[in-house]
């Protein structure tokens, strides 16, 4: 495999070489670097300059009480507490629910993760709640007052994060599965009522030994999905 966690020194090479890293390494990530990232990311677009993000960054001992926490609770309660949100659309159509499901099989198949194989498939899901080994998390919410325009500028700030997190040789998994543990989550970072939880995302140097992290999803072709008037 090629060095993985290279860093990116264009906007494109750091799209090209985005990933949703499911494993990690251990190898700690200074506050520094993800404040610095973070203080980049503030300069992300948003309409009427309201900045409707928050976001915590947990790490530590912190971060370790708090998976295990999950984990045991996940055990009794897998489906976890609900969510606040729809995280896919009810009665998804084509090609989006096709889409969704050449991507699961796709990672499965990479670690040789069978259809039937309902336990290697729960494991795996399961990992989301250990953020996949990174030695950081992020957590982040939005002001329940706000609509989809600023829910788009809060997608935008997290895209910035993930290319930013490449410029440094990190990676990242950007995980709306936390949103099933919103309640949990908002005990353990005390997110103000008004607040509502949507994702979280591991950070870190990816592993470069796991199989996983050579799953990489397939894109639609430029003329799938645009049209080009005037030219």
């Amino acid at each position: 495999m090629k060095d993985i966690n290279k860093k990116s020194r264009t906007v494109s090479e750091a799209l090209d070489t985005r990933l949703t890293c499911r494993a990690f390494k251990s190898t700690a990530i200074k506050k520094e670097v993800i404040f610095n990232i973070l203080d980049k990311a503030r300069r992300s677009p948003s309409g009427g300059n309201l900045q409707p993000w928050r976001v915590w960054v947990v790490s530590g001992d912190p971060l370790k009480n708090f998976k295990e926490e999950i984990q045991l609770k996940a055990s009794k309660n897998p489906r976890g507490e609900g969510t606040e949100y729809k995280i896919y659309p009810p009665n998804l159509k084509d090609p989006y629910e096709k889409r969704r499901k050449e991507v699961g099989e796709g990672m499965y198949k990479a670690i040789n993760v069978s259809r039937d194989d309902k336990i290697g498939r729960i494991k795996q899901f399961m990992k989301n709640f250990e953020f996949f080994d990174a030695p950081v998390a992020l957590f982040f919410a939005i002001d329940r007052e706000m609509q989809e325009g600023q829910w788009s500028d809060l997608g935008m700030f997290i895209q910035s994060i993930m290319l930013l997190a490449r410029e440094e040789g990190l990676h990242t998994a950007p995980q709306e599965a936390w949103a099933i543990w919103y309640k949990s989550v908002g005990d353990f970072l005390k997110i103000p009522n008004e607040l509502m939880l949507f994702c979280g995302m591991g950070i870190g140097y990816a592993d470069p030994d796991n199989p996983i992290n050579e799953f990489r999803s397939n894109r639609a072709d430029v003329n799938e999905f645009s049209e080009f008037i005037g030219f």
